[in-house]
């Protein structure tokens, strides 16, 4: 009998002991969700934002091409090495503006793995807490 009521003291202990540590796990996950939603945003408008500048180098490259064109034909060979080097700097900040996107593009996905592990250990914690 005595036997009896100590695995029930010391389960019902080891049961209450537990239920701090799920309810701080939950809370924990929940709040990785809200971070991890942010990132995302974040992440989100930088792409937007370097699909502009994207945009905008290659509308000044096609000037700068028109313009160099224009140049040559008039025989204005300074201002040709002038839109040869904007043309190279245009360049340079087209793939300075594809590699943030780039990068940005790689930190959407992880921030979508992310949020979809935090929700499946929300999950988890619920299943685990019944």
């Amino acid at each position: 009998m005595k036997l009896t009521g100590m695995v029930i003291t010391t389960s019902l202990v080891a049961a209450l002991a537990a239920t701090p540590a799920l309810a701080e796990d939950a809370h924990r996950d929940r709040q990785d969700i809200r971070h991890d939603r942010r990132d995302l945003r974040q992440d989100r408008r930088d792409v937007r934002r370097d699909t502009r500048d994207i945009r905008q180098d290659r509308r000044d490259l096609r000037q700068d091409r028109r313009e160099l064109r224009r140049d040559v034909r008039q025989g204005d060979s300074p201002g040709a090495q002038a839109e040869r080097q904007e043309i190279r700097s245009d360049r340079q900040d087209l793939r300075t503006d594809r590699a943030d996107r780039r990068g940005d593009v790689r930190d959407v996905r992880q921030d979508r793995r992310d949020l979809r592990q935090d929700r499946r250990d929300v999950r988890e914690d619920r299943r685990d807490g019944s």
